[in-house]
């Protein structure tokens, strides 16, 4: 069985509280977007994991989240062991979520595998002992979160038709520094009142908490999302806690100027259907 764990952007990120067992309460809207990594899933005779593409040197088998998602359900329902090839496509360590979506479609194409009938629900449940990010990726609808991001309630938003232009500079950005330059604080208005606004007012008013102090430890990344803007984007954010900046443009962004503006970066041009 092959599918196609896609990555997701944030709009809007408040960090609104620290907790005492040391993570932080947010609030973002997390939406899907039409990027992806291959993931293939078969019956085997004992477990394996094979990855291409851009995988991380230091990443053993036994920390590979699409391992963690098997193990998880060979523990709680005895399914056999499989053979998995997982190429990424999506950048680690760019706020784009590619490692909880693998593990979020492990979980969901492990249940259709061997036919176990769990339910939405059940799966979340699961998704969340591997990560904060994971559960949104079970249902992959545009999603409220809050809690440590795996409290999802459904939002009325959709982008179809803008065309986003995402942008990863080179540059990894770790949890610790992210979220050691954050000072937690209620918001003035709840995202999803920002979000029921047109998206050519977001750029006031729609904002991500991480964006403050890391613009100031990478200049380049404040650099990028300015140069969106100047390329006409609608609106502009980094992603996650980043390092990944997006656009949203109403028109397909010209591949000139993606060459010669964004050309030290590696680019993805894609249109939101």
């Amino acid at each position: 069985m092959v599918v196609f764990p896609n990555a997701k952007i944030n709009l809007g990120l408040h960090v609104t509280k620290k907790r005492p067992d040391g993570f932080h309460e947010i609030e973002s809207v997390m939406y899907a977007i039409p990027f992806s990594d291959i993931l293939e899933i078969l019956p085997a005779q004992t477990t394996t994991v094979k990855t291409t593409g851009l995988v991380p040197d230091d990443c053993p088998t036994e920390n590979n989240l699409i391992y963690k998602a098997w193990q998880l359900m060979h523990r709680q329902y005895k399914i056999p062991s499989v053979a998995m090839r997982l190429h990424k496509n999506i950048p680690s360590g760019a706020g784009l979520g590619g490692g909880s979506a693998d593990a979020a479609f492990t979980i969901t194409t492990l249940n259709s595998l061997f036919d176990l009938k769990l339910a939405s629900k059940e799966m979340e449940e699961l998704a969340a002992e591997l990560g904060s990010d994971c559960p949104f990726f079970i249902k992959n609808t545009p999603s409220l979160a809050t809690g440590r991001g795996n409290i999802l309630s459904p939002i009325n938003i959709s982008l179809r038709g803008y065309y986003l232009l995402l942008v990863v500079p080179k540059l990894h950005i770790s949890t610790p520094e992210a979220y050691g330059g954050i000072t937690p604080k209620k918001p003035k208005n709840r995202l999803c009142e920002i979000i029921s606004e047109p998206c050519d007012t977001w750029k006031s008013t729609l904002v991500n908490d991480f964006e403050n102090h890391l613009f100031l430890n990478h200049p380049k990344l404040h650099e990028i999302k300015q140069t969106l803007y100047a390329m006409g984007a609608s609106y502009a954010s980094m992603s996650g806690s980043g390092s990944a900046i997006y656009g949203l443009f109403n028109q397909t962004p010209e591949q000139r100027q993606i060459n010669d503006l964004l050309s030290d970066h590696t680019s993805y041009s894609m249109k939101i259907g």
